[in-house]
């Protein structure tokens, strides 16, 4: 397992990561994949005294991040940053008429990760934006988060990132049982989607004793 004895880990994005997180302790990691994968991590791993730190905040996108990424990331000195945005640089275009192209969310994202590098001595995980087809018209949103999917799959590839392929796993999990199991609306999981996402996570870092979904 690639994280280290005394590591802070930072889990960053929207609603997805807030998950009802505490901004009062950071001991309340929410109820979602943050709080699941380190509660694993710290039963299986107890020797290594690993800290953790969930600053997702909902509805956030990635010019959101951007704004918030000195007081949020930089200050608080992570070894591992573990990021999953974009689904809000989608669902804004089709909810609000306030789309993210793909261009522009491919340079917001490429410049967080240059200031990061810049300024904190981090390892990076990135997580892969997805959504479900439920209700169908989440099929249309395909069109908008696919080059998004794309431009994080390149930013990984660029800077050396962990990737955790979120959406062809969630697709991959719908064959087995419908999307609502997963995730209600398409974008929210469930608990079991929930823990789905921290399987996911916890076999990108190395911890095998996660079974294979």
């Amino acid at each position: 397992m690639i994280i280290e004895d005394n590591a802070r880990v930072l889990f960053q994005g929207d609603s997805i990561t807030d998950c009802g997180r505490s901004r009062e302790n950071d001991n309340e990691l929410g109820h979602g994949y943050a709080a699941l994968l380190a509660a694993w991590l710290s039963a299986q791993y107890p020797s290594r005294s690993i800290t953790f730190l969930n600053r997702g905040v909902s509805g956030n996108r990635i010019k959101d991040l951007l704004a918030r990424w000195d007081a949020d990331c930089i200050a608080l000195k992570p070894d591992w940053v573990s990021i999953l945005i974009g689904i809000n640089d989608v669902w804004r275009r089709y909810d609000q008429n306030d789309p993210t192209s793909a261009d522009d969310f491919a340079a917001s994202y490429r410049a967080l990760l240059e200031h990061t590098r810049a300024h904190c001595n981090t390892r990076l995980i990135l997580c892969e934006p997805f959504v479900l087809p439920v209700p169908p018209d989440r099929e249309q949103w395909r069109e908008d988060l696919d080059p998004k999917i794309a431009a994080v799959r390149k930013l990984a590839r660029e800077f050396g990132a962990y990737y955790v392929p979120l959406d062809g796993i969630f697709a991959a999990a719908c064959t087995r049982r419908a999307p609502a199991f997963w995730a209600h609306d398409g974008v929210h999981p469930t608990p079991a989607g929930h823990a789905l996402i921290a399987q996911a996570w916890l076999r990108c870092v190395g911890a095998h004793c996660v079974a294979a979904a």
